[in-house]
């Protein structure tokens, strides 16, 4: 399987949390790989079919990524796929970025808080199961490795994030 994730319960609701994930002004600040640089170009908050790029550097290579919200559920669920463009051609990527969000306690089903403050399990996955030359771009380059640690990272700084 071409897919790691990593799991945290966070104290704060789905609703919190999702409002920053869908925020891609909040996405450098959150990124635990270090990859994300300067500002997103697109729309905030983010909806399904939503398409945004973001300013990226691999050592001293900068690009830019171009993203697409895949799958959405309000308050449950976000994935953006990213691919690298060149004038309009993708050339590299499919890898997906999925966040979804359990209610553990003290939340109903629809994100209100019911007078506790409430815990929520956040669920990172980083899935290249549908990346284009997977082996090349995503396996030889040691990302698998590499984004267990930093999406652990992106998890705590999220933790952080909705507590600021």
């Amino acid at each position: 399987m071409r897919a790691i994730s990593v799991s945290r319960d966070i104290v704060a609701t789905p609703r919190e949390l999702f409002d920053l994930l869908r925020d891609p002004a909040r996405h450098a600040e959150l990124d635990g790989s270090g990859m994300l640089r300067g500002r997103p170009q697109g729309p905030s908050p983010l909806g399904p079919g939503d398409r945004f790029s973001m300013g990226m550097a691999q050592g001293r290579i900068a690009y830019r990524s171009v993203n697409v919200v895949v799958e959405y559920e309000k308050d449950r669920l976000i994935t953006w796929e990213t691919w690298g463009e060149f004038r309009g051609r993708r050339l590299v990527g499919g890898q997906r970025w999925r966040y979804e969000l359990t209610p553990v306690n003290g939340t109903d089903g629809d994100g209100d808080s019911d007078g506790d403050e409430g815990t929520t399990r956040v669920t990172h996955t980083f899935d290249w199961s549908r990346a284009r030359l997977p082996r090349l771009i995503v396996e030889l380059p040691g990302y698998p490795r590499r984004m267990g640690p930093a999406m652990t990272t992106t998890l705590e700084r999220l933790a952080s994030a909705v507590r600021g």
